[in-house]
């Protein structure tokens, strides 16, 4: 089981909605999370892409020296970076890292951003481009063309001698992931990528997406791995868990709603009209699978639910998860650095997953001093 944490580059805050409780997004606090994930024991951290975020490749190249084990998913988006470029940018990271890059191909939803950013495909071409685009990338990094390079010439996309001079540390390249729900987007994913990911839709749905991509991918003679994008919201007691949640949201007004939702109604993204379908753009009825919570989704985009509860309750459900098949939990919570703690102390024992400890000659951790002299006991629970 990986456990991959978030870098909030588009922002963080105690409450959704609001300037209530917002956090100023700088470089000393992006480092504190990703420093927070890597000594914590999380795996790696997502960072997202779009023009809400700050650079996603920036970002992470400039965490790598503050870092020493966390990998970092970073997006590439087909048709608005070339092939050549792309194939570069992740060669250049994954050897200043040492091998600690992980590929998100984000194909994009919102077609008032892409045509900001001067991409204006539909749906349809923009998987077309990506598909086209993959076969380069990896071809490329994997050497296809030995030192003439690769040619290809496609519908959209064309090149000739592509190779790179500087080959990343992993082989044959840094692993690709990818998330869609769309029939294009499948296919897609069964045929080119390594880990398929859906956001945090109710087990019988994710179980359902499983297996069609399991048959997908078996038709191309390939097999897949599988993650999952959720939320957290994790307390001592499951009434603190719920209180938590509710508090989260307790500045979201129907106006805020109801311009979010319009928002959302304008991409063309069959993921993003999955997880709005889930609360419909009401609070009333927001626990749409036992402990699955999908009040993030009133105002924000892309992953909208949170796992909700206590500990023991929390981990049932990633364990009811990962019974499906998903090996890779991408989980946030806010605000992300406190939570980043509270999720790896609360249930990183209860799925197996330790946290590393760095024991003093007081034989810590134990805690605070008592009295400038008495250790505390060491707990038995």
């Amino acid at each position: 089981m990986n456990i991959f944490w978030f870098i909030p580059t588009h922002g963080d805050t105690r409450y959704l909605g609001t300037s209530h409780g917002a956090r100023d997004i700088n470089y000393d606090y992006l480092r504190q999370i990703a420093v927070a994930a890597d000594t914590q024991g999380y795996d790696g951290v997502l960072l997202p892409t779009g023009r809400s975020c700050e650079d996603a490749w920036v970002v992470a190249s400039s965490l790598i020296s503050a870092t020493k084990k966390l990998k970092f998913l970073v997006a590439v988006r087909p048709g608005l970076s070339s092939p050549g470029l792309a194939v570069r940018m992740a060669s250049t990271f994954d050897r200043l890292s040492n091998g600690r890059l992980l590929v998100n191909i984000v194909t994009g939803g919102d077609q008032g951003e892409l045509e900001a950013d001067g991409v204006f495909a539909d749906h349809e071409k923009r998987y077309e481009i990506t598909e086209e685009f993959l076969r380069i990338w990896r071809a490329s990094l994997g050497g296809e063309g030995g030192d003439a390079g690769f040619d290809f010439s496609g519908k959209h996309l064309t090149v000739k001698g592509a190779k790179t001079l500087y080959p990343p540390v992993q082989k044959p390249h840094p692993p690709l992931y990818f998330g869609g729900s769309s029939a294009p987007a499948h296919e897609l994913a069964a045929e080119q990528v390594d880990v398929y990911l859906t956001w945090g839709e109710p087990p019988a749905a994710v179980a359902e997406k499983i297996a069609d991509m399991r048959a997908r991918a078996a038709r191309h003679g390939r097999t897949l791995r599988f993650g999952i994008r959720l939320h957290v919201i994790v307390r001592e007691t499951n009434e603190e868990a719920w209180a938590a949640a509710n508090d989260l949201i307790r500045y979201v007004d129907d106006e805020v709603i109801a311009r979010a939702q319009k928002a959302f109604a304008k991409m063309d993204s069959v993921g993003q009209q999955r997880m709005t379908a889930l609360h419909g753009g009401k609070r009333d009825k927001l626990e749409v699978s036992p402990n699955l919570w999908a009040g993030v989704g009133l105002v924000r985009g892309g992953a909208g639910t949170a796992l909700v509860g206590d500990p023991e309750t929390v981990a049932a459900r990633i364990k009811e998860y990962a019974a499906l098949g998903i090996e890779t939990f991408i989980f946030s919570g806010y605000p992300h650095l406190e939570e980043s703690y509270r999720f790896a102390e609360l249930v990183f024992p209860l799925i197996g997953k330790s946290v590393p400890r760095v024991t003093s000659s007081l034989t810590g951790p134990f805690g605070e001093v008592i009295a400038n002299s008495i250790a505390p006991q060491v707990s038995q629970s």
